[in-house]
């Protein structure tokens, strides 16, 4: 039951405060300067409470986003591979949208701080999407760890949409001056680390952050027990790169395989050798990462299909190796064919 009672304040102007008593539940109290509002706030809140509804309202209101996002810092980023990054994106939402209770915290402000973030950093969608996926996570803890939020407003905030991928390979004389560059260079793990990259499709991460624990030279195999989507993933090693392994003196200071000299327990950073190798080569417009294309690109023109592209990359959909699907003809022409003859049985050739 509510009730309605008008008051004066000290500058003798006229509020209405409204209490609102349900047997079993705490009275709840709220003070406006309109009696519609008032009237509005007392029907409301009656309904919400005995639908069970009002308290968790109540609890958004108590907490702004910067306490969300300072609880999901401590109690989540600890051992977070990304812990760095993720904790620089979200103290841009703080700074953005902190003050803001997260009852407040509608899909019309994310989306507009979205919008400002592409504009003022001159970021592209990608990136866009990783700052979404912060704020994102932290207003999931809030409704399933904390019952700060009965629902996320993330729900109504549409990802941006992703450019196509591009995709740059090697051609053969290409990958001949590149090898060649990186073998005379002068750096003791560039070769090594591009033959890994080219032959195995390994991210960048993943090469550099090997361990010889994980490689077994027996079985050909370098293991990856933490990949970036989650799943334990097995590279193949050809033979050039486990002859080179075998030659290779292991660290007593470190089990990295390319292991910096100034901090044995990080990886060396390749980017000059790299780039000075890229310029010996005379190759433009090819970065670390399109190694990893180079290696799907050539699957694909040796026949492997779009799930085997899928698992030797380590994607769990196809959607991520759809950018190789043109370069499969030949694969799906034989596969339409065999299919074609199992289906006629051969009678109408």
């Amino acid at each position: 039951m509510a009730t309605i009672e008008k008051r004066k304040d000290n500058s003798d102007k006229l509020t209405y405060r409204v209490k609102v008593r349900l047997r079993g539940h705490p009275v709840q109290t709220a003070s406006f300067t309109s009696l519609t509002k008032a009237k509005q706030w007392a029907t409301q809140t009656e309904a919400a409470i005995r639908e069970g509804r009002y308290f968790q309202t109540a609890e958004a209101k108590r907490h702004t986003l910067a306490e969300a996002v300072e609880r999901y810092k401590r109690d989540n980023l600890a051992g977070m591979k990304s812990a760095r990054t993720r904790s620089q994106q979200l103290d841009w939402w703080t700074g953005r949208l902190g003050s803001v209770t997260l009852a407040d915290l509608t899909p019309a402000a994310i989306n507009d701080a979205l919008r400002e973030l592409a504009i003022e950093r001159g970021i592209g969608p990608q990136s866009v999407v990783h700052y979404r996926q912060s704020l994102a996570s932290v207003l999931a803890e809030a409704v399933k760890s904390w019952q700060w939020l009965e629902q996320s407003p993330m729900h109504r905030v549409p990802k941006p949409t992703l450019p196509r991928g591009r995709v740059r390979y090697l051609n053969p004389d290409e990958r001949v001056r590149l090898l060649d560059a990186c073998k005379v260079s002068g750096n003791r793990d560039l070769y090594l680390a591009v033959l890994l990259a080219l032959t195995t499709g390994g991210r960048q991460a993943e090469i550099m952050g090997a361990t010889w624990t994980q490689i077994d030279l027996q079985r050909a195999t370098l293991t990856l027990h933490e990949t970036k989507n989650g799943a334990r993933r097995t590279l193949h090693l050809v033979e050039p790169v486990r002859a080179l392994l075998r030659e290779r003196v292991r660290r007593i200071d470190t089990d990295l395989v390319f292991a910096s000299n100034r901090k044995p327990t990080k990886p060396v950073n390749l980017r000059e050798p790299w780039i000075a190798a890229l310029r010996v080569a005379g190759i433009e417009n090819f970065h670390w990462h399109d190694m990893r294309h180079d290696f799907a690109s050539s699957a694909a023109m040796n026949g492997a299909s779009l799930p085997e592209l899928a698992a030797l990359l380590g994607h769990k959909t196809l959607s991520m190796v759809q950018r190789y699907a043109h370069l499969t003809p030949q694969h799906t022409a034989a596969l339409a064919d065999r299919i074609g003859r199992s289906m006629l049985g051969g009678s109408h050739e």
